[in-house]
């Protein structure tokens, strides 16, 4: 596994574009605690986000990870490069040569995918840590080590999609085209699934909600649900307005197991697509 993983991560230290992506995604990360910088002044009311508990423990793990995991493209843009370098610089028929099988091959690009995918949970998690320190009211240990579920949704999340990045590079080859075919999915399943909501079921929210838990990319959004409605600032103006804001925030195992199969497809489809390639 390291000699894969090894290999991999030499070629990524010889891309220089590689290396801006990684350094801009975690620059990104690192801005996360800038948030704990903005203030609004409005005449007499002054407004501090991080005075809103947005960097509570244990809820600085739930927000954070939300937050961190919209960077997640920036890493994707180096995994479907990492596929259409192999072909147009035809290292891959090289490596396949020199005795890589081509098992092996997919497995070292897996490796890749996980280890960028812990480097970057490990990461949120350091920083969620620090500024939990500093500004959060709770600081007993049994409230700042709750809720971690949501740095293992966190990891999952990213493996799942990072794999389909790979499956879509080894599939089209380009990584141009393979990003442009993941935002064309992305806007199917959101057009479908509001297709079968409001056309088809007439509304019925749970079960198209149901059926769409399955799809690739909605999958790995139910995750971590959104954590803003947690805030109690917002939950005093929805009881203001007689709104309902109580949802389900938990992460749950079956959305886990859903996102691991879809990596498993993922990755034993782009298996199958280099073992019956004609290189």
């Amino acid at each position: 596994m390291f000699r894969l993983l090894d290999i991999e991560l030499h070629k990524l230290k010889k891309s220089r574009a590689s290396k801006w992506l990684i350094i801009i995604y975690f620059v990104l990360l690192l801005s996360i605690a800038l948030i704990a910088s903005i203030k609004f002044d409005i005449g007499p009311i002054q407004f501090h986000l991080a005075e809103q508990g947005i960097f509570n423990f244990p809820y600085i793990w739930h927000f954070n990870t939300f937050i961190a995991a919209f960077f997640k493209v920036f890493l994707l843009l180096i995994i479907v490069s990492m596929i259409s370098n192999e072909y147009s610089n035809k290292t891959l028929k090289q490596n396949l040569i020199d005795g890589l099988s081509k098992k092996e091959f997919i497995l070292s690009k897996f490796y890749t995918v996980v280890f960028l995918s812990a480097i970057s949970t490990l990461f949120v998690f350091v920083i969620s840590l620090v500024l939990g320190l500093v500004y959060s009211d709770y600081n007993e240990f049994s409230i700042i080590f709750s809720d971690l579920e949501f740095l293992l949704a966190y990891f999952v999340k990213l493996l799942g999609f990072f794999s389909f990045g790979l499956f879509l590079g080894m599939l089209i080859k380009r990584s141009a085209f393979a990003v442009g075919t993941m935002i064309i999915w992305f806007f199917a399943e959101i057009i479908s699934f509001n297709t079968l909501k409001w056309n088809i079921l007439d509304g019925k929210s749970e079960l198209a909600d149901q059926i769409y838990q399955f799809a690739p990319l909605m999958s790995m959004w139910n995750l971590i649900n959104e954590p803003f409605s947690r805030l109690n600032a917002v939950r005093t103006l929805a009881d203001q307005v007689g709104e309902n804001v109580k949802f389900d925030y938990h992460v749950h195992i079956y959305e886990i197991l859903i996102v691991l199969g879809w990596t498993f497809i993922f990755i034993y489809g782009s298996y199958l697509l280099l073992k019956k390639r004609d290189l």
